[in-house]
């Protein structure tokens, strides 16, 4: 196991610094963008690139890309709500996603205001549809940077610092434990699975508190 972990390791550091970097600002653009982020994994390929990182250097860089391709993938969400919103909404592609989800998009919206924003970055199908939601809402671009911004740079962070820092460690870790690869699986096996648990309790927390509103309401 100790070797194919370095193996898996240095295969991605054999990959070219900057096209990986640009790799992964893609990935993210894209993820966070209009709908793509429903089908394109730009999580796993920002783990795998994250892998790769050599330096301080590289681990900046890696993570200024990430940043600012999910602001563009958010501000293009954004403006593609303001110009076309009601007619994905109503396209092929928006009935898919079923009419429902776009109302708890509104009404979280609508409810949570900037936090809502905030906390989508860290939501399932949520962090593709709100931005297109925030444009279709007449809400200014610029409040809906300063809420998205510190999402990214504190979602970016954690993967980015945390893969990163694992992949780091492991030559080191390797010489000194042979189950060092089982150790490193694990390691990256409790990132995913944190990842998700924090979803679920952000999602909870926030379908709670929806549903807490609406009853105070009526």
């Amino acid at each position: 196991m100790n070797d194919f972990v370095l193996w898996a390791i240095q295969t991605v550091q054999s990959v070219d610094p900057v096209l990986r970097t640009l790799l992964a600002g893609a990935a993210m653009m894209l993820e966070t963008s209009i709908l793509v982020g429903l089908i394109v994994p730009g999580d796993t390929v920002v783990l795998v690139a994250a892998l790769g990182v050599a330096s301080w250097g590289q681990g900046i860089a890696l993570g200024v890309s990430v940043i600012v391709g999910a602001l563009i993938g958010e501000s293009l969400g954004f403006w593609l709500g303001r110009w076309a919103g009601p007619h994905i909404r109503h396209s092929w592609l928006g009935r898919r996603i079923g009419e429902e989800h776009w109302e708890r998009s509104e009404r979280y919206l609508r409810k949570r205001g900037g936090i809502a924003i905030f906390l989508s970055r860290f939501l399932p199908l949520l962090h593709s549809l709100v931005p297109l939601t925030v444009g279709m809402s007449g809400y200014a671009y610029r409040r809906f940077i300063a809420w998205t911004l510190p999402a990214c740079v504190l979602w970016t962070t954690a993967y980015v610092g945390l893969a990163a820092g694992a992949a780091g460690s492991y030559p080191e870790l390797s010489q000194r434990m042979h189950y060092a690869g089982y150790v490193f699986v694990g390691i990256i096996a409790l990132l995913l699975i944190g990842v998700l648990v924090v979803k679920k309790v952000i999602a909870r927390r926030e379908e709670r508190h929806m549903r807490d509103e609406s009853q105070h309401e009526a």
